[in-house]
Order: C-alpha cells, then sequence, then structure tokens
C-alpha cells in the first residue's frame, strides 16, 4: 500500500507542477486547495501561499539562463508538493478517492492518447529464445539458430 501511495503522490504532484505553468493555473490552484484544506492539516490561506510561493519560484527559474537551477528549483516544488500529498494520504487513506478524481481534473486524457486492442499470439514446438508478446514490435527482426539437442530433440 505504502508504494501505491508513493506513485499516488508523486503523479499528483507532478501534474501539479506541470499545471503551475499553464493558463488553468487558478482552477488548478483552488481544487489543490480545497483537497488540502478539505482535510484540515492547513487553512486554504497558507495552501494557497504555498502554492504561490512554488509558481513564483518555477517562473522565476524559467526566466533564468541557468539549466540546472531550473532543475533544482523545479525538482524542490516537486518535492514539496509530493511529500505534503504522501502525508495527506497517510493521515486521510479515504484521501486517495479524491486526490485520483482530482488528477483526472488536471491530466485529462486527449482523445486517441491510449490505444487499447488485444493480442492474441500462439506458439508451437521448442522455444529456446525470447518471446515477446506485443501489438508492435519495432526493432529489426531477431534469429535464432537451431538449437536442438544432440539427439535431435
Amino acid at each position: 500500500m505504502e508504494a501505491e501511495l508513493v506513485a499516488l503522490a508523486t503523479a499528483g504532484a507532478t501534474a501539479l507542477v506541470q499545471q503551475m505553468a499553464t493558463d488553468g493555473w487558478s482552477a488548478a490552484r483552488d481544487r489543490v486547495t480545497a483537497f488540502f484544506a478539505g482535510r484540515g492539516a492547513a487553512t486554504p490561506e497558507s495552501v494557497e501561499e504555498a502554492l504561490d510561493t512554488g509558481r513564483a519560484e518555477l517562473a522565476a527559474a524559467r526566466r533564468d539562463d541557468d539549466e540546472q537551477l531550473r532543475a533544482d528549483i523545479h525538482a524542490d516544488v516537486h518535492a514539496e508538493w509530493r511529500a505534503r500529498l504522501r502525508r495527506a494520504l497517510v493521515a486521510d487513506p479515504a484521501a486517495a478517492t479524491e486526490l485520483r478524481a482530482l488528477l483526472a481534473e488536471l491530466t485529462p486524457e486527449e482523445p486517441g492518447a491510449r490505444e487499447v486492442f488485444d493480442v492474441h499470439n500462439t506458439i508451437s514446438g521448442t522455444v529456446n529464445g525470447v518471446v515477446v508478446q506485443a501489438g508492435r514490435v519495432d526493432w529489426p527482426r531477431l534469429r535464432y539458430r537451431d538449437t536442438q539437442s544432440p539427439d535431435g530433440h
């Protein structure tokens, strides 16, 4: 369960940091503020202030010519919100459902972004090598030598 919470908190922080650079930031900020304030762990004002501070730091970093500084600030803001989200999830496991809904709002899937289809493979005989099940494999064909045993099997 811990790994799932970490993955969910990481996905939430990633979506949040991405939203900080968009025109839809105001709506995202309001939803994230409501998520945290609804847990009673912080006041809406303190959450908004922390969100706005993170966004301002990212904006300042984008204007800077120092690529490493930009990466460091991005990593710091991401880590801060990942930790906050993880703490909220640990304190209230029911928050996972709300965070998943929030993620769906913040990162709507583009039409056609996910292609789903069935794959059916049939393997007969003896296979002495790698078997890959995939809808499409984009690498040169692999060739296998005949590796039968000396007695023909």
